[in-house]
């Protein structure tokens, strides 16, 4: 695996990098080491991988070929930025526009839980973006970003995965882009497809059913949200959220496929998704923070997030499954970005009724039911 930090004067390393991969490829799956040939569900129409007889003019028009095909996908690339900082929580990530409507998808975090994003485009562009809906399911959320006409992805591309393909992941790890340069790409396969739910050994994730296991060092900060493609340039997934198995402490490289994707941003866009700005009832005789037993983080900003100080022994917050520096991410699947709105949600509900929570508890996130 090779990371490649493309700024505007390395492009280069990545065409270079892919045609060793090709020429290498070719080798690998010809019968006769003597006459190479290419699988053409890895190519382009028009590329071909080099070989002894290929002239100097080819070998220019192939380099061109995925230089091009990089400059395309960097364009669709956003950097997004916002909350962060507490706790050891990063404040960026990464996201792509889609379609033609100045809309970003991008996981669904912590990061997103300020009034105004900030999201980066290619050329250093800069636009103000709010929520427009998330899905807790797949853990995805949907921007607006401003009056912005930037073509997106194409949902409509019928490209198929298998296991072992050749991927990229894109996407701004480590924040290694904040203006106009390029995100990082790295070079990989698909090692497996397979599901990734909270009954698979001791890893804890939200995201229900099928996935693709990558052999690509995507569980850094920043790469979340970050475009799976191939080497098209389709987009084939969205790279997903930092997680690790807390038995073999083994971090776990995954991205949600299309067909997931899609199905997801077309229930945030119709609106059967919870939506961050619901009104609720006031309950007449409603729960509240501390009668649950739980202690929160003094609330000294506009949006303080809702982390737990402190449980009391023998609560009904303890006898849940709660604990100390959980951050209480949704309840009853509505969004919590501040320590207000968590007491305003509280309050919707009658002490009487059941209700549940998710929350991030170190790389893990957790569903607690509380039963009063």
């Amino acid at each position: 695996m090779i990371l490649m930090c493309l700024h505007r004067g390395l492009r280069g390393l990545l065409v270079v990098s892919s045609l060793v991969w090709l020429h290498m490829e070719a080798f690998a799956v010809g019968t006769n080491p003597g006459t190479p040939t290419v699988n053409p569900d890895q190519l382009t129409t028009s590329t071909v991988a080099p070989s002894s007889s290929t002239t100097n003019s080819e070998r220019d028009q192939t380099l061109f070929q995925h230089d091009d095909l990089v400059d395309r996908v960097q364009e669709k690339m956003v950097k997004i930025f916002g909350a962060g900082g507490a706790r050891g929580l990063e404040s960026y990530q990464s996201g792509f526009w889609i379609g033609k409507e100045g809309l970003v998808l991008t996981s669904w975090s912590t990061v997103l839980d300020v009034s105004k994003l900030r999201v980066v485009a290619f050329d250093g562009r800069k636009f103000d973006a709010e929520i427009l809906s998330f899905d807790p399911s797949t853990e995805l959320a949907l921007l607006r970003a401003g009056e912005s006409q930037i073509e997106g992805f194409d949902f409509d591309s019928k490209s198929t995965v298998r296991v072992g393909q050749r991927v990229f992941a894109v996407s701004n790890l480590f924040k290694i882009a904040t203006g106009d340069e390029y995100c990082s790409v790295q070079k990989g396969v698909i090692m497996a497809i397979s599901s990734l739910t909270q009954k698979r050994g001791t890893t804890k994730n939200i995201s229900l059913g099928k996935v693709y296991i990558l052999d690509v060092m995507t569980n850094n900060p920043g790469a979340t949200g970050g475009a799976l493609i191939d080497i098209r340039g389709s987009l084939v997934g969205v790279l997903g959220k930092e997680n690790r198995d807390a038995s073999t402490g083994i971090w776990v490289n995954y991205a949600l496929p299309m067909e997931v994707v899609a199905a997801s941003v077309e229930r945030m866009k119709s609106g059967a998704v919870a939506n961050p700005t619901v009104e609720l009832a006031m309950a007449e005789k409603p729960h509240k923070v501390n009668d649950l037993g739980i202690n929160l983080i003094p609330d000294v900003l506009p949006k303080t997030p809702v982390f737990i100080d402190e449980i009391r022994v023998g609560s009904l917050a303890d006898l849940s499954g709660l604990k100390a520096n959980d951050l209480i991410l949704l309840l009853n699947d509505q969004r919590i970005d501040s320590r207000k709105n968590f007491e305003r949600l509280l309050g919707t509900l009658n002490r009487a009724d059941s209700f549940e929570l998710l929350v991030q508890r170190g790389q893990e996130l957790i569903r607690i039911q509380v039963r009063p």
